[in-house]
């Protein structure tokens, strides 16, 4: 690291990360017991790489309290719903997830908190909700980390608000800002969560506009700005949109009333300060060093731990 003292934040979407850890190091990489540990070495190895390139002073590790939010569910029923592996009607519901991986959670946590890295998550919300309350309130640079397209809408350049991209893998990171949204899809980062409304995100469940797709979505918004300019003109006997775009808006109408509350991530959770969460980036000392350490062999981390080390004991 420079060692400048910029302050910048990062943030993690920690489940997007671990499972992109997971499918990107061999399970093959187990404990002398047999668990697959390939989730933690990846994510450490993550971690270290992401806050010694882009100089991070703060990171807190955005948690899934409730990866599917039944207030979400019950807005929109498919809201993740090819995903769901059991309903739970007294908490959230059991997400599809390999068993290696879900073995490897727990160790994850114990890890992460071994390294003093701040983890945060708020009960019935999704880390993303965390993420967006967190980015917008910082008076330092925010970097968000996730390899999920959602939290385009939170890019924000008078704020320094960038997503870095992980979806091309760690060694084709895409850090993307304004100019780098409207590149690929021909709309601002405000108008984004308006766009995957209107185009829908099967990844995600939302069925979308049928008849929409990315093209007419981005090119209805560069006319009308918004969702709700869009559906202003649709009203007008002169606004400008075609019969038959009125027609598919009409037909979703019940859809369009209650996907913005679903697909906008929330932006105003109470949450702890960066300094009650213990944010800031510090050497590992103690006990918990040496506990580290000692897991890198238990565990069969192999050089993981050290590059975290030494990522935390580099000048900021």
């Amino acid at each position: 690291m420079s060692g400048s003292g910029m302050a910048r934040l990062m943030l993690l979407d920690t489940a997007s990360l671990y499972f992109r850890a997971f499918y990107g190091v061999p399970d093959t990489i187990r404990r002398k017991d047999g668990t697959p540990v390939n989730a933690v070495r990846g994510l450490l190895d993550m971690i270290a790489k992401l806050t010694t390139d882009f100089q991070a002073t703060h990171l807190i590790a955005c948690w899934d309290n409730n990866w599917r939010p039944k207030w979400r569910v019950d807005l929109i029923p498919s809201y993740k719903s090819h995903r769901v592996a059991k309903e739970v009607s007294s908490g959230p519901d059991v997400e599809v997830v390999p068993e290696a991986l879900q073995a490897q959670i727990p160790l994850i946590s114990h890890v992460l908190e071994l390294a003093g890295i701040a983890v945060v998550g708020v009960d019935d919300h999704e880390a993303d909700d965390v993420i967006g309350s967190y980015a917008g309130r910082q008076s330092m640079p925010v970097d968000v980390v996730t390899g999920d397209r959602d939290l385009f809408q939170l890019v924000d350049d008078e704020k320094s608000i960038r997503v870095i991209y992980t979806a091309r893998g760690m060694k084709n990171l895409e850090v993307l800002t304004e100019v780098d949204v409207v590149r690929k899809y021909r709309v601002l980062p405000q108008q984004y969560a308006d766009f995957a409304t209107l185009r829908g995100d099967s990844s995600d469940g939302l069925p979308g506009v049928a008849g929409i797709g990315e093209k007419t979505a981005a090119s209805l918004l560069a006319t009308h700005g918004s969702l709700a300019g869009l559906l202003e003109a649709a009203e007008a006997a002169d606004g400008g949109l075609s019969a038959g775009v009125k027609a598919k808006l009409a037909a979703a109408a019940d859809y369009l009333e209650v996907a913005p509350a679903v697909v906008n991530v929330v932006r105003d959770l109470d949450l702890p300060s960066l300094d009650e969460v213990g944010a800031q980036l510090k050497p590992v000392t103690g006990v918990s060093r040496d506990q580290l350490q000692e897991l890198s062999t238990e565990w069969n981390l192999g050089g993981a731990v050290k590059r975290l080390l030494d990522a935390f004991d580099a000048p900021r």
